[in-house]
């Protein structure tokens, strides 16, 4: 393998109904750069399925990380990768063919510091469609104290420029792409670059959360919805992330 310029970190919590069609895509979007150039991490948390197989048939490089604090998972992965450019994409996404080479794109134009992706979901309905408005209703104060909308859902920036930051805030149990996004466009700040947003890329994600909550959940729950925007409440981050399946 020559010389690695992408690490993508997948983190990964029994996700064997799911991982295949994520590492696939990312093989696809390797095609548009250099696929010996492309490193992809998988980190395993706390899986009883057949994840870690998946990936490692795919020719993912598994980690494990057990703990319920998907801020120290993603940590773990980044920490370890090769890659100078990072991109970080959940278990349940699939990225667009075009992804990693707008990433690079971006990235070697000197004028992003990094940003997110649009996202979709891979179905909709009426009760995800408010779902949807009243969580981003809930979360405009969060964006305002965090310096205005930041796209998330596939993350992408330079290895130093995390370690500038000091990774993902692992004293969250939520929020924590929130937190990572608003410290990252700082340093763009600081350094006279940008915090974007992919225009030819989405990420498309499953819909899991509401196929397992319902699609109306998180409004007829609306207090346990509020304590999950504050980033700190363990109970219900366990029962809204990290106790199911």
């Amino acid at each position: 393998m020559g010389k690695t310029m992408f690490s993508v970190v997948i983190p990964a919590h029994n996700e064997e109904q799911y991982i295949g069609k994520c590492l696939q895509s990312i093989l696809r979007a390797a095609e548009a750069v250099r696929p010996e150039e492309v490193e992809i991490l998988v980190v395993a948390n706390r899986c009883t399925d057949q994840t870690c197989a998946i990936a490692e048939a795919s020719g993912a490089r598994v980690l494990v990380n057990d703990d319920k604090c998907i801020a120290a998972i993603r940590n773990t992965g980044v920490k370890a990768a090769k890659g100078e450019m990072i991109v970080t994409i959940d278990a349940d996404s699939v990225m667009d063919e075009k992804a990693l080479a707008e990433v690079r794109e971006k990235l070697e134009s000197g004028k992003f510091v990094g940003g997110g992706t649009k996202v979709r979901f891979d179905r909709m309905s009426v009760g995800m469609a408010f779902s949807a408005l009243y969580v981003g209703l809930n979360l405009v104060p969060v964006m305002f104290k965090n310096g205005g909308f930041l796209s998330g859902a596939m993350f992408w920036f330079r290895k130093e420029d995390f370690e500038a930051i000091g990774g993902f805030n692992e004293s969250l149990v939520s929020l924590e792409d929130m937190d990572f996004a608003s410290r990252l466009k700082k340093l763009g700040k600081q350094k006279k670059q940008k915090y974007g947003t992919l225009k030819r890329s989405q990420v498309v994600t499953s819909s899991r959360k509401f196929d397992e909550f319902g699609d109306w959940y998180l409004i007829k729950n609306r207090k346990l919805t509020k304590r999950i925007f504050t980033g700190k409440d363990r109970a219900a981050a366990d029962r809204f992330y990290y106790d199911v399946r």
